[in-house]
């Protein structure tokens, strides 16, 4: 799988988690304190790595702040992104589950590596709903883009 991946600091789990995705088999696209060439700030960095997930360029991404709570409103701020900010294997399955959620969230602050490896291992082991329910409130969130442009 194509995993876009930006952080805005190379602190805390950020190496961790390149080093885990490569083990697990995926191929990086790398955005902020992780591309010399580009702007490292946490705004400028999701919204590159959630603008990869709606063109095309990656299935997935993960982004990455000191509290994480940035790079997930920025990757939100891209139509068609669902980021959801996880501190848990619990919340990530969740997200991946109910919420449809393409875009990963974490803090570079508060992730120790074991809670890594939980969150990518319920991340990636988590398919979306097939529930009715869960479907209308992914479409319902589409549509309030569709209204908000």
């Amino acid at each position: 799988m194509r995993i876009s991946v930006a952080a805005d600091e190379s602190v805390g789990v950020a190496q961790d988690l390149i080093e885990e995705l490569d083990r697990r088999g995926h191929e990086t696209i790398l955005h902020g304190a992780f591309a010399e060439s580009e702007r490292d700030d946490w705004a400028w960095a999701s919204e590159a790595a959630a603008r990869d997930v709606t063109q095309g360029r990656a299935d997935q991404a993960i982004v990455c702040c000191w509290t994480g709570t940035g790079a997930s409103i920025a990757a939100n701020k891209v139509a068609g992104i669902r980021a959801a900010l996880c501190g848990d294997a619990t919340t990530a399955k969740g997200a991946r589950q109910w919420n449809n959620a393409n875009v990963l969230a974490l803090s570079l602050r508060s992730t120790s590596t074991a809670e890594l490896q939980e969150i990518l291992d319920a991340w990636f082991t988590t398919e979306p709903s097939t529930e009715p329910d869960d479907q209308a409130n992914i479409a319902h969130l589409s549509a309030i883009e569709r209204v908000e442009r």
